[in-house]
């Protein structure tokens, strides 16, 4: 198969799989909700073990020779994330308080999460095509990690659209609109492979960045806010199964793909 053919059909995979938390939430609600924060201890381990078992090593490698700074694009990945969540918090906040009627309130912030939403996609779009350009094995244990942490975050979106009194079958639309933009991400990224190809040591570290900041900003400070210690034993497990996953898919995938 077509490095092309891999790239679409695995975003297209990574993009369903996601919105199953969210099908999810609108069919069993509270089965959904009680599952939900053992999902984000999952993907908070699997997008770990992906950054520092698969995307910092193949970015480290293909940098060989090149003079390219991984951690320095690690960090750069980090920090972009971090400028783009503050502003969304930002004008969030900021028409929270510039309306006050909840209508009103609700026209700002719902665009405002699409929007951010459908930015997210399509990184994660961009990081899936890119992770195949090096290698089908990186390629498949990126969308690996992309669809596991997606599924609480759609969890999460489906919810605030509900809540924000969004009829379902509109909730469905616009989520299934904002996915479609992985499909975009990763489509652009392949077209413009002659270019990316050497700035893929860069684009890997980026991603890694993206990976990490994911993780330990958003999803494990979720999972701190539990103060059940049964529950925060088996969240703990999923964390530490999700790193280990990751781990053993690569050491089933090297080289045999």
């Amino acid at each position: 198969m077509e490095t092309l053919g891999y790239i679409i059909i695995f975003t297209l995979i990574g993009s369903i799989v996601s919105l199953i938390g969210g099908v999810l939430l609108l069919i069993k609600e509270k089965f959904t909700i009680k599952i939900s924060h053992f999902l984000t201890s999952f993907a908070a381990g699997t997008l770990l073990g992906t950054a520092f078992f698969d995307l910092l090593p193949e970015a480290q490698e293909a940098a060989d020779g090149r003079g390219a700074n991984i951690f320095l694009w690690a960090l750069i990945g980090i920090l972009i994330f971090f400028l783009l969540e503050r502003f969304i918090h930002h004008h969030s906040h900021h028409n929270h308080h510039d309306h006050g009627k909840d209508h009103e309130h609700k026209e700002a912030v719902v665009p405002l999460l699409i929007i951010g939403d459908s930015l997210h996609n399509f990184i994660d779009g961009v990081a899936i095509a890119a992770t195949f350009l090096v290698s089908i094995p990186l390629g498949i244990v990126t969308s690996l990690a992309v669809a596991t942490h997606e599924i609480p975050q759609e969890i999460g979106d489906f919810g605030l659209m509900l809540n924000k009194g969004i009829p379902r079958k509109k909730v469905i639309w616009i989520n299934l609109y904002s996915a479609a933009a992985a499909l975009g991400g990763a489509i652009l990224t392949y077209l413009a492979k002659d270019f990316l190809q050497g700035l893929l040591p860069a684009v890997l570290a980026l991603t890694s960045g993206f990976f990490i900041y994911i993780a330990v900003a958003n999803l494990i400070p979720e999972i701190h806010l539990r103060e059940n210690q049964k529950i925060a034993f088996w969240e703990t497990v999923m964390l530490v199964s999700g790193v280990f996953v990751v781990y053993l898919v690569i050491s089933l995938l090297e080289g045999r793909v």
